[in-house]
């Protein structure tokens, strides 16, 4: 949409700063709709080539400053998002990228036509141009963030635009230089900083994680960014970047000091003050009023994303525990404890309240190792998996079901899924469980026996076993009574190991 202004040399609405008011005013009360228009002017602005660049940054900032509190609350609604909804999830996903994808053009635009017009003698636009620059690396990161939710492939543009902007404020000696990226106490930096965030980010592996997960550790990475580790060698650093040719970064390789034109990066002291903040969370038994995570977290599941980070910001990655194998074949696939439970334990079916057949789809594998599988997924099935969903397997032509996690997922330039697949245990037995002498009243209040399953058939060396239950039976303060095979065991708990969407899977010791 373009309109004609007499006397005016901009052909487009906002080129009047009160019409470009009035018009955020007038924005739809509706979130989604009113993000859906903003992304339009900020495209219509880029496509407009007549605007001084001033005039360019002020419409960009201001479109900026009106979506901040929209965005936020939709994708806080993506992330909270029953994962059967997935025409509603694909639309808000497509909405909140294409914002982020809008606005860091939009900021490209203002620091690609202040390079190109060399306006370097006018004051006020060269205090600009670092905000410029650090507001489209913070868009840039923003779409990386989205396309790991999404465990999708990134964009190779996103990478070239990082390495420019990196390269356009290297040049001009602003790296370091102190700025406010946007108001407010957690909106100061420099371009360094938020350089190292998007760099950072893709280094914490993060689409190794659940969406609601990969949210916190993104914040994390924020909130650290300025601790991180830049240099031109690589002493202290444990990955590397070539501006030279714009890809996403690497762990350190043999030879990386040699090689021209690699500038190194790592967590530095970021790494011992992210060790620090699981101290405190541990000692204080709440999250700290200065580390701000965007939503309200329990605990156990911010320090599993702290592991997840020191995990991945420490100078020895985690390596894999046994080779993978290439192999040809196919498993059957049950997502779900409540899903999977039934196939081991057809009788829970009535008490666990199923509407409908099982789920059950056919998998093509790829590779095997002694740790789980990586598989292929069906293009037109599977709506419901994400990493840390629990599932069933079972192999070709064998009769047993073995327990598993999905890991890790990745989604290749054809839209095909690849997900990795631990093991838990070649055994699944069903069980009953009941929390022994309780008067805990949010277990059951009946105490009527809850089925779970048992991933064991002895205690292992440390005397423990290990038990897969609904989401929330698990307490570290209570025991459980065990029934198998008419026979009852008394457990005494040990620690919870993982909780996923809809289990608890914890080691107990047999007494």
């Amino acid at each position: 949409m373009v309109f004609k202004w007499p006397g005016e040399k901009v052909d487009h609405l906002m080129a009047d700063p009160k019409q470009a008011r009035e018009l955020v005013e007038d924005l739809p009360a509706n979130e989604g709709k009113a993000l859906e228009e903003i992304t339009y002017w900020l495209e219509t602005i880029t496509r407009t080539p007549a605007f001084k660049v001033e005039q360019r940054f002020d419409n960009v900032s201001l479109l900026d400053s009106a979506a901040k509190t929209r965005v936020r609350k939709l994708s806080l609604d993506y992330l909270s998002m029953p994962r059967q909804m997935k025409f509603q999830e694909h639309r808000l996903w497509t909405a909140i990228y294409g914002f982020w994808q809008q606005l860091g053009r939009a900021y490209l635009g203002c620091v690609d036509q202040f390079e190109t017009a060399g306006l370097v003698g006018l004051t006020i636009i060269r205090r600009s141009l670092p905000l410029m620059v650090a507001r489209a690396l913070r868009a840039l990161t923003l779409q990386l963030k989205w396309s790991l939710l999404r465990y999708g492939p990134v964009e190779r543009r996103i990478w070239t635009d990082i390495t420019r902007l990196y390269q356009a404020a290297e040049k001009r000696g602003f790296l370091d230089s102190a700025i406010e990226v946007y108001p407010g106490s957690n909106g100061k930096g420099t371009v360094k900083a938020e350089f190292l965030k998007a760099l950072m980010l893709w280094a914490s592996s993060t689409d190794g994680l659940a969406p609601m997960r990969q949210e916190i550790a993104e914040r994390l990475v924020a909130h650290f960014s300025g601790e991180f580790r830049f240099a031109s060698r690589p002493d202290g650093c444990t990955h590397c970047f070539d501006p030279a040719s714009p890809r996403a970064p690497a762990r350190l390789f043999k030879g990386a000091e040699s090689a021209s034109g690699l500038v190194f990066f790592g967590a530095g002291p970021a790494l011992g003050a992210l060790e620090a903040l699981a101290a405190r969370i541990r000692e204080g038994g709440a999250i700290p009023a200065d580390i701000e995570l965007g939503g309200s977290y329990q605990k156990d599941v911010v320090l599993g994303v702290v592991r997840h980070l020191a995990t991945y910001w420490s100078a020895d990655p985690p390596a894999r525990s046994s080779e993978r194998r290439p192999t040809a074949g196919r498993i059957t696939v049950i997502p779900g404890f409540r899903e999977v439970l039934q196939v081991l334990d057809p009788s829970a079916g009535d008490e666990l309240d199923f509407s409908q057949e099982q789920p059950a789809e056919s998998w093509i594998v790829e590779n095997v190792s002694d740790g789980g599988y990586g598989t292929i997924i069906p293009a037109v099935k599977s709506d419901w998996i994400q990493v840390g969903t629990m599932i069933g397997m079972r192999r070709e032509h064998d009769s047993v079901w073995t327990i598993g996690l999905i890991r890790r997922i990745a989604r290749d330039d054809r839209n095909q899924r690849r997900v990795g697949i631990q093991t838990l245990s070649r055994t699944a037995i069903p069980v009953r469980l009941v929390r022994a002498g309780s008067t805990d009243t949010s277990f059951n209040v009946s105490r009527e026996p809850q089925p779970a399953i048992l991933l064991a058939t002895a205690t292992d060396r440390n005397g423990e076993i290990t038990v897969i239950m609904r989401e929330g039976i698990f307490s570290a303060r209570d025991r459980m009574e065990m029934t198998i095979g008419g026979k009852s065991y008394l457990l005494r708990p040990a620690r919870l190991i993982e909780g996923g969407e809809d289990f608890d899977w914890a080691a107990f010791r047999v007494k």
